[in-house]
């Protein structure tokens, strides 16, 4: 955005705030011995557009936008416009009980999706990946700024207490306070920097996963104190045992019925947005949950947003949405509110300016030696325990509502908000360069950078972003061959999978009917059983022992139907797999069953015919895997799917790479090396030995079916692109495979 556009967008900012006391003396009558509605509206235009052009200011300093919008409120309220221009502030942001409760509602509903939001990029994963550097790393950087904070709280003058008498709770909220990173703030700068993916990266990222985590349940435990009034043992037991219980039933029953709740919205409704709608439900529950058992509504949200984030239908799409509602409407004006509470002029008070002096020294040293201290015992170097305990420094949005928090139950009065706010500004302004810094200086390690190379190979593959299946079978030998296909493929990411068995006639008896159902179930049986079994290498086997449980749904259809399947497909699914008996007619072309099902899928799909010793003993036999490469999309998402299904199931494979012929198109041989180097580092990516080989001057079907024999190959898998036509045709090599192949086979299609 160039800088005349700036300039005009301040000028539309300021002319807004000009008409706006025009617009708030509107109304008139019995409207105007009330809250107005004009009022909150121009309120929340003044938040959302001075807070959109601070925060996209700061992005170009370098800063996190959400600082822009606490600016924003700042402002707007007593700090700076409050000074300038009192009466025209008090106008637009008056502090009548009725006016305030209207804004307010909106920033309180504003705290809740931002902890839902916290939640949803809190990654457990990530924690027990990073292992005890990340853990010792958090403790420490909590413990000590903890315990600095509560001792500051007990040394502050009465004059600074909400209530002398309940020091204690005060104490610890300014330690909570004081102990608790930004997980945005922190994740903003690592992904910037390309630390994302770095191991210092995701120690720091996951120290301030830890954080927030402890945060929160601290803050709910003092917040059940702060309603009790005083420090009883009984009420402590009450908070802790209360909190505990709802930790442990949220992450075993209540994950399990986020999980359904969120796919049963998205497959029944045909609404928009009906999902959105549904998490918002299971965040206000939840928040209602943990409000009846006495700590506050932010846990509730909080692991909410983590129950959510781990939801498997969760697409890229939906949390796209939901993270533009809230950062587009709720983020602005929460922070806003938070700035408009704080009042910057009471630092010019002597005492108060050096108390808020000494509580960002505080919040500093005690964070980043506490921080410091953990990275060395948990194994960093100097260089990456520096750049953590600077990561850890930041505030940010987490200290803002932990204070708004703290404000709202009374453990904190105006002024010591105020001081919690300016620390939070500081520290985070300070922490973006010092972290770029600290980062700039740790060279990469050797098994790191070939950990990179594999996974920036695996991010541009097929396998690895896929997140739902669709599996189409009936009971024949081939949808069983199938079903340990999807099996293999639903264990790589755990992926939500749906088990549609196809019966062959439209006319069922109630038995009939029953033993369908029967079959669909066995069907997702031997999916599950597929899955646990075919762990994906032993280095994986070595790290995770616990059972690897899909999410699998079942359908019985009628009759193969492209109506049925376009009806399902309507849910959102990235592959289907299909597996009918006999889906070959007259040698090459496939049956009308197959082409029926086809036709209702638009996306990626998966044909199988099962051959030879596969269809004799389909989910049980070895298999020795023949994949063809050319170069092209469709055969290296064939190589990826081939070399999956090797790497779960211990099969050999062999790439194949057919030359032209040199009648018609001279050989490069650089072109044929650069293809299967491709392949083998994809492979190697995956942590698959395979063998690669190149015929020249022969017709691509027949070096496919040579090549079968002479490796003993009993699998071809086989990249196709779909032509158009009234039947399924995957092209003249794929028919003639159909009617030459004695071995079993598999297109994949685009």
């Amino acid at each position: 955005m160039s800088g005349p556009k700036i300039r005009w967008l301040w000028a539309l900012a300021l002319a807004a705030l000009v008409a706006a006391p025009a617009w708030a003396a509107a109304p008139t009558g019995e409207a105007s011995k009330g809250p107005s509605e004009v009022i909150f509206i121009v309120e929340v235009v003044a938040l959302m557009i001075v807070g959109r052009l601070l925060g996209e200011l700061m992005l170009r300093w370098g800063q996190p936008a959400v600082m822009g919008q606490l600016v924003a409120g700042l402002l707007l309220g007593p700090s700076f416009f409050g000074l300038i221009a009192p009466d025209l502030q008090h106008m637009i942001f008056p502090k009548t009980p009725e006016q305030k409760a209207m804004i307010e509602g909106v920033s309180q509903f504003g705290v809740l999706l931002l902890l839902l939001l916290t939640g949803m990029e809190t990654d457990l994963k990530l924690v027990r990946q990073t292992g005890r550097a990340s853990v010792y790393a958090s403790v420490m950087g909590i413990i000590v700024p903890f315990a600095c904070g509560v001792a500051l709280g007990e040394m502050l003058p009465d004059s600074l207490l909400p209530d002398p008498e309940k020091r204690l709770i005060t104490s610890l909220f300014l330690g909570t306070a004081l102990a608790i990173a930004s997980v945005k703030i922190v994740a903003v700068v690592i992904r910037e920097m390309n630390f994302m993916r770095r191991v210092v990266g995701q120690v720091i990222l996951a120290s301030a996963i830890i954080d927030d985590s402890i945060g929160w349940i601290i803050v709910s435990v003092i917040f059940s104190l702060a309603l009790h009034g005083a420090i009883e043992p009984l009420s402590v037991a009450q908070s802790v045992i209360g909190t505990i219980l709802f930790m442990v039933a949220s992450f075993t029953i209540g994950r399990r019925l986020v999980f359904f709740a969120i796919r049963w919205v998205n497959d029944t409704f045909v609404s928009e947005f009906a999902v959105i709608t549904a998490i918002l439900v299971i965040m206000s529950v939840m928040a209602l949950i943990t409000h009846l058992i006495g700590v506050h509504t932010v846990l509730g949200a909080f692991v909410a947003g983590i129950l959510v984030g781990e939801s498997p239908i969760l697409t890229k799409h939906i949390d796209e949405q939901l993270r533009g509602l809230i950062t587009a409407f709720f983020a602005p004006v929460f922070f806003g509110i938070a700035g408009l509470s704080a009042d910057l002029s009471i630092l010019a008070n002597p005492q108060v300016a050096l108390l808020t002096t000494g509580l960002i020294v505080i919040a500093s040293v005690g964070k980043f030696g506490g921080a410091f201290v953990g990275a060395e015992l948990g194994g960093l170097t100097k260089r990456e325990g520096f750049a953590l305990a600077c990561g850890m420094n930041a505030r940010g949005s987490t200290e803002v509502i932990i204070a708004t928090v703290g404000l709202s139950m009374g453990a904190l009065n105006q002024d010591l908000f105020t001081m919690i706010v300016a620390m939070a500004v500081i520290t985070t302004m300070a922490m973006p360069p010092t972290l770029r810094w600290a980062l700039s200086r740790i060279p990469m390690r050797k098994e790191e950078k070939e950990r990179l190379e594999r996974e920036d190979m695996e991010a541009r593959g097929f396998v690895s972003h896929l997140e739902r299946l669709l599996i189409a079978v009936d009971d024949s030998a081939n949808g069983k061959f199938v079903t340990r296909i999807g099996g293999i493929l639903a264990g790589h990411n755990a992926m939500p999978t749906t088990v549609m068995h196809i019966e062959p006639t439209k006319t069922r008896s109630k038995s009939a009917a029953a033993e369908a159902d029967e079959k669909a179930k066995q069907a997702a049986e031997t999916i599950q059983a597929v899955a646990e079994r075919s762990r994906l290498s032993k280095e994986d086997e070595e790290k995770e022992k616990s059972d690897l449980k899909l999410d699998i749904s079942t359908a019985v259809k009628a009759a193969p139907n492209a109506e049925h399947i376009a009806e399902e497909a309507e849910k959102g699914y990235d592959l289907m797999l299909m597996g009918l008996n006999k889906p070959v007619v007259r040698k090459n072309e496939f049956s009308d069953d197959i082409t029926n099902l086809a036709a209702g899928f638009q996306g990626p799909l998966a044909v199988a015919d099962a051959r030879g010793d596969l269809l004799k003993d389909p989910l049980r036999g070895r298999m020795s895997i023949l994949v063809p490469v050319n170069g092209t999309e469709v055969s290296r998402r064939a190589a990826e799917v081939a070399i999956t299904i090797a790497r779960a199931s211990r099969a050999s494979i062999t790439a194949l790479y057919v030359a032209p012929s040199a009648r018609t198109k001279k050989r490069s041989r650089r072109n044929e090396e650069a293809i299967l180097k491709d392949i083998a580092k994809l492979a190697d990516t995956y942590g698959v030995e395979i063998k690669t080989t190149v015929r020249a001057d022969i017709a691509a079907d027949e070096a496919i079916v040579k090549e079968m024999h002479r490796r003993r190959a009993n699998l071809v898998v086989l990249g196709v692109g779909r032509r158009p036509g009234e039947g399924l045709f995957f092209g003249d090599t794929a028919a003639s495979l159909l009617e030459k192949s004695d071995r079993a086979l598999l297109f994949v299609a685009t």
